[in-house]
């Protein structure tokens, strides 16, 4: 399986702009599976709820959604990327799935980073595992990676591949995510954006890049640069993240003791 990430440079609310900018990034490159930033279209900074509000939209029927399934199409890939999402008078740091036959499902940010708490509501759902054409691929957004049950409830649902679409901030996530396969035996596609943002004065946002591709032994396939935008590709064994064992006795699931771990 072929699997990629986009690294971008976001301008804040020029979103055609943007959606444009990603399509000349992406064709032309052939994966099976696309990782996009997380907001990749709108940028991140929104200084309130108001803000946030004038650019959610809903799913599957907003502009980013219709896009990334014309894009999908058009690439015969799938699509996870991040956006922000209007349901009723409720807003969320979304991330959709798409394929070449269209919509398949989204999923809302749990853990919301710093100033988001004033301007989504908090995802409620458990983070959701997609089959993607054989391959069972789990959701998170950025922060979610602080917190080790979103990674482990995705590899107890049968994730094979973590999907994280994110505007890092925290210097030390890349290194982190390493840990969060080691702990899961999974892949982990980490897109994170470029760039920086200061839309609120003396609130300047510099964003780290890095993104990367890690297999289910930490060994990191591909980082992207902290400064360039980018496409990467590389090709992934699904059998090693099916295979849980570490050795002929142990298995990294199998052998945990939950009801030890209040």
């Amino acid at each position: 399986m072929k699997v990629g990430f986009v690294q971008n440079n976001s301008e804040f609310g020029n979103v055609q702009t943007n959606l444009d900018h990603v399509e000349k990034l992406i064709i032309g490159k052939e994966a099976d599976l696309f990782v996009l930033p997380e907001l990749f279209a709108t940028g991140y900074q929104f200084k309130n709820r108001e803000e946030s509000a004038q650019f959610a939209e809903p799913v599957p029927d907003g502009i980013t959604s219709r896009f990334l399934c014309t894009l999908a199409k058009k690439c015969n890939a799938f699509f996870i990327a991040g956006l922000v999402e209007l349901e009723d008078d409720r807003i969320y740091n979304s991330s959709v799935i798409v394929g070449p036959q269209g919509y398949i499902g989204r999923y809302r940010k749990i853990h919301l980073f710093d100033t988001e708490n004033a301007c989504f509501d908090r995802g409620t759902e458990v983070p959701p595992v997609f089959d993607l054409n054989g391959a069972k691929v789990g959701v998170m957004i950025c922060f979610d990676w602080r917190f080790p049950e979103t990674a482990r409830s995705l590899a107890l649902k049968g994730a094979e591949i973590i999907a994280h679409p994110s505007n890092l901030v925290l210097l030390h996530c890349p290194q982190a995510m390493i840990t969060r396969c080691l702990e899961n035996r999974v892949y982990a596609i980490t897109a994170d954006r470029v760039g920086d943002e200061e839309r609120v004065s003396g609130e300047k946002l510099h964003f780290i890049g890095q993104s990367q591709i890690v297999d289910p032994d930490g060994n990191i396939l591909v980082r992207a640069s902290e400064t360039e935008e980018e496409v990467q590709i590389v090709e992934i064994n699904l059998e090693k993240a099916r295979n849980k064992f570490l050795n002929l006795q142990n298995h990294i699931l199998k052998d945990r003791h939950p009801d030890l771990y209040h």
